[in-house]
């Protein structure tokens, strides 16, 4: 078996800076990787400045249900040092077009009334249920309090209306602090669980690695070589899944929201992280406790 397939242990390199003689650029996914929500992690943000130093590029690959705009202010609030990476790219980056094809809607809308950043200029109209032509989620409506089930009964009225969703954002969970929070992807699993058509352009969908590879090639100044291009994130589902779709090799980080799963006595754990990888049927070439 090829160490790069599912059930083999990872390799655990020393950092990432010792991989870049192997790669001219990362993707690297932001939440449980150079921040928590709340505060970056030094060592992933060092990591990422070092490996930029030394002539590599650094593409952010987020699937926060937003175009790219407001993000660059939102890492210097929470002190993301901007030498750490070179462009950004989000789900909803990826996801406007999709909106973009729908406008005027009318949309109905399962998310916070502040993520309107992501169909500005779009003339989309918003309504109620019963009215609209599409589900539009960006995430649940309360971030700190609403659970899935509380959707169970819109989502099947959706479902029963025959309403295709777009769903801007496919994380299920994302960890803020010490906290695991539900995101958009999970509406979007039980809409599809019950027969629901979804459309979705984040990781680990096609779509937002075609923009960033796009936007690499800009970067590179020559065609991209996908061999030559790692992905890194926390995330089994969409960065692990995501990058063994595209062919990218990946470096899986254990202490984000998998971290119960694959740390012993806080120390990262080769045997149970393959393990996970191997129950989603996805593989990663190195892993790390953090990116460092």
């Amino acid at each position: 078996m090829s160490p790069h397939e599912a059930g083999c242990e990872p390799e655990a390199p020393e950092s990432l800076l010792s991989l870049r003689e192997r790669y001219d650029a990362v993707l690297c996914d932001l939440w449980g990787v150079v921040h928590n929500g709340q505060r970056p992690f030094a060592s992933a943000v060092r990591a990422l400045s070092d490996f930029r130093a030394s002539g590599g590029r650094v593409i952010l690959l987020t699937n926060v249900p937003k175009p790219r705009g407001p993000i660059p202010r939102q890492l210097d609030r929470i002190g993301v040092a901007r030498d750490a990476w070179d462009l950004i790219v989000t789900s909803g980056d990826a996801i406007r077009s999709e909106l973009a094809t729908r406008a005027p809607g009318p949309m109905h809308l399962i998310g916070p009334r502040s993520d309107s950043v992501l169909w500005d200029g779009l003339g989309m109209r918003l309504a109620e249920l019963e009215a609209a032509a599409f589900l539009g989620v960006t995430g649940l409506d309360d971030f700190d309090a609403d659970e899935p089930e509380h959707y169970r009964e819109r989502l099947a009225r959706a479902r029963e209306l025959d309403l295709e969703m777009v769903c801007a954002n496919p994380d299920i969970v994302v960890r803020l602090g010490e906290r695991l929070h539900w995101c958009a992807g999970v509406l979007a699993r039980d809409y599809e669980a019950i027969g629901g058509r979804v459309i979705m352009a984040g990781k680990p969908h096609a779509p937002i690695y075609a923009l960033a590879l796009r936007e690499l090639e800009g970067l590179l100044g020559r065609p991209v070589d996908r061999t030559r291009v790692l992905a890194i994130g926390d995330g089994i589902g969409t960065d692990m899944r995501g990058a063994n779709r595209e062919q990218l090799d990946a470096l899986f980080i254990a202490s984000g929201i998998h971290r119960d799963e694959v740390h012993a006595d806080s120390a990262l754990d080769l045997v149970a992280t393959a393990r996970a990888l191997a129950a989603e049927a996805v593989h990663a070439r190195y892993a790390l406790a953090e990116l460092r």
